[in-house]
């Protein structure tokens, strides 16, 4: 009897069918953005100009810095809700080492204080999280749910919540800087999308990292260092967590802590699923992520430019999701 029905199965019994969903979910992220693009080119003006692509690398080049960090954190198994919160306090600090009387005193020395202190900021509220994830055994969705909601506190008090501008040109080029064209944090995104690529496939701790979120247990009887790969990963996704809240300050040449990096978070999770990364660890596709967040940020552009309510793109970003996971179903089968 269990012989009849495994031959009837749809696995046996239609094997072109079982090809073409494997397929689906080894190039769903590729055939989602074609579909995108196809959309767009039909039913939203202006789409294939150069200023509509401008627009959206703008846009994309930090959802995908912060999407590069969120997938080394997941392939370890965990999460991080604090990085819209590390935004904010990394781009509240640069505006106001500018208008502090060092900043202005010294704009050379002001301008390096600008970029490197919010950085080492970020890295400390990654070492906050690291600490509590990896030595206090804290579950990673409530050891950062600390930073998700004092960050953001932190950063609107040593504002006074008030909107912090300020005018340096040579600053404000890491957010409208252009390269052969194109918007310099683009070639950043990149850039650092192919240095982690390297971290992740080249050396020690990217293997060990993947060890960690393939079986945690194992990896450390096998005497992988657990605690410090860990403390590596929350690091490295807090910096550039750093990296992207800077980039939105120079675009703006403003701070608002109140908006920077709102809700970051969840655009940053949905691109590194949808790029391939697996929620129980594991995996860690880094251009994957880069190509989620390009999708992220098309279905963000698409309902925007047809005049979609930002409630209906957070539906679309929610199906998105749940669509991303089911096509991972069959990656571990």
């Amino acid at each position: 009897m269990s012989t009849r029905l495994e031959s009837a199965s749809p696995a046996t019994a239609s094997p072109a069918t079982a090809r073409a969903l494997r397929q689906l979910r080894r190039h769903g992220g590729l055939v989602a953005l074609l579909v995108l693009v196809l959309v767009n080119i039909a039913i939203t003006p202006n789409f294939l100009q150069l200023q509509t692509l401008f627009v959206n690398i703008s846009q994309v080049a930090t959802i995908a810095i912060v999407a590069i960090g969120m997938t080394l954190v997941i392939a370890t198994g965990g999460i991080d809700l604090s990085v819209g919160a590390v935004m904010a306090l990394a781009g509240a600090l640069a505006p106001l080492i500018f208008l502090s009387p060092f900043g202005v005193a010294y704009p050379a020395l002001g301008l390096v204080a600008a970029f490197t202190l919010p950085l080492l900021a970020a890295m400390a509220c990654g070492l906050f999280n690291g600490f509590m994830v990896s030595v206090l055994r804290v579950q990673p969705i409530i050891a950062t749910l600390i930073l998700f909601i004092s960050g953001r506190g932190i950063a609107q008090v040593l504002t006074n919540g008030n909107l912090q501008t300020f005018s340096n040109p040579s600053f404000s080029y890491l957010g409208t800087g252009r390269i052969l064209g194109l918007p310099f944090q683009g070639w950043l995104a990149l850039a650092l999308a192919g240095l982690v690529y390297w971290l992740v496939t080249r050396t020690l701790f990217g293997r060990y990292l993947l060890a960690i979120g393939g079986n945690e247990r194992a990896a450390r009887l096998s005497g992988v260092p657990v605690r410090r790969v860990k403390f590596g990963a929350y690091v490295i996704c807090a910096g550039l967590a750093g990296i992207a809240g800077l980039i939105v300050v120079a675009i703006n040449s403003a701070s608002d802590a109140g908006r920077n990096g709102n809700l970051m978070e969840l655009d940053a999770i949905a691109a590194a699923v949808v790029g391939g990364a697996l929620l129980q660890g594991g995996r860690a596709p880094i251009f994957g992520a880069v190509l989620g967040a390009v999708i992220i940020q098309l279905v963000k552009y698409t309902l925007l430019a047809n005049g979609v309510e930002d409630e209906v793109a957070l539906i679309a970003k929610a199906f998105i999701i749940v669509v991303a996971v089911y096509l991972q179903a069959g990656r571990r089968e």
